[in-house]
Parts: structure tokens; sequence; C-alpha cells
């Protein structure tokens, strides 16, 4: 997979475009992340789907090496996630590669694999170097790694994929989410390691935007 910033993956945001960073230090003085540098608001609120809970979005591309990057970062944010804060990975569908991506990953999530495989296909695509752009790619990955790879090509094809697939760019379409990775808080805000400064700061800013959701 070819990493550069290629019209095939403009929308794939580098960080060589980010903002200045972010650094706690400098947050502390400036009374935390500024709306408008580190985190947008939505001017039209999109209604969460974790009732009774702030709901924390990352939109994605398996493609993306900088969503490949930020994952270390998400898993130990998880790691440490707040009983009333609920979390979700929506994969973003800009070009046929990523809505590709987008049903391999809602395949592995209606056959109960995500928690085995999400990360080996991030690993496959950007340390591996493998071409996981066809369905008989996906099912000899699937297959190469203990499970059935014909089931996850069936079900990439399946109406619950399709119909999750449609919601999901009904959900980026309303968080105005136009380059990943992003992360969008409680459908009032989102930010973007580029914002940040850095995937390093992402979840900084994120927690930030979950305090700013529990005060309502």
């Amino acid at each position: 997979m070819n990493r550069s910033i290629t019209r095939r993956h403009f929308h794939c945001l580098g960080l060589a475009a980010a903002a200045p960073a972010w650094l706690p230090r400098a947050a502390q003085a400036q009374g935390g992340p500024v709306e408008g540098k580190h985190f947008v608001r939505l001017s039209q609120p999109v209604a969460p789907a974790a009732a009774g809970k702030v709901e924390v979005v990352e939109f994605f591309w398996y493609g993306c090496p900088h969503c490949f990057s930020l994952e270390p970062f998400v898993e130990q944010w998880l790691a440490k996630l707040p009983a009333d804060v609920a979390f979700r990975r929506v994969p973003a569908a800009f070009t046929p590669q990523y809505e590709f991506h987008q049903k391999v990953f809602y395949a592995f999530e209606a056959l109960g694999l995500l928690g085995s495989l999400h990360r080996k296909f991030f690993n496959a695509i950007h340390v591996d170097r493998k071409r996981l752009v066809t369905e008989a790619d996906v099912a000899a990955f699937v297959s190469a790694n203990g499970a059935d790879g014909a089931k996850v090509a069936d079900a990439m094809k399946s109406f619950s994929v399709i119909g999750k697939a449609r919601q999901a760019k009904q959900l980026s379409d309303a968080y105005g989410v136009d380059s990943v990775p992003m992360l969008g808080v409680q459908g009032r805000f989102r930010t973007s390691a580029a914002m940040a400064g850095g995937v390093d700061k992402a979840f900084l800013v994120v927690d930030h935007l979950v305090e700013l959701a529990r005060k309502g």
C-alpha cells in the first residue's frame, strides 16, 4: 500500500498539514483546547446512539497510515474508558476503496471477528504491506487467521452490512467528516489528530470534549 498522500489518499489527513502542536503546558495557560483550533462545534447536533452515556466516535479507514498510527492511542485510551463513556468505530466511505474496507469492517462485526481481526487487518496492510483490495484478498487473509474467509466474503454482500454502511455514511456526513482519522464527541464536537497537533495529542482533546459534554 502506497503511504504517500496521493490523489487516492487525499482524504487521509497527513500530519504535515497539522495545526501547531498543542502541548498540555500551553493548554493549561490557555485554559484547555481552543474551539475553532483544536476542535469544532457542530452547527447541527447529531443524536448520539449511546443513551445515557457520552459517545465518542472514531472515523477511520483501514488503508490510512495516520489511522494506523492512531490505533495504539485508541487502545490505550480504551483501556481506561470511564463507565459513562461509550466508544465506537465508524469506517469512512469517500471512495470505492474506502467503501470496500467499510464492508470488511461491518462483516467482521457481524461475525464477531472484530476483536480478533481488526488490528491484524491494519497490520497486514501497513506492516506486511498486503494489498487487501478484493474479496479474494480478504477471504485469504481471514482464512490465514483461523476464521472462515468465505463467510466474511458473503457477509460483505449481506443486507445488514450494506445497511450499516449506509448508516455510517449518514453519520459521517452529519459530523462533517472530510478526512480521517477524525473523532466525534456526543454529536456536538469533532476533532482530529491534525487539529490536536498529532496522534499522541488527539485523545487529550477528546477528554476535554467529554468533559464539556458531561456539563451539557
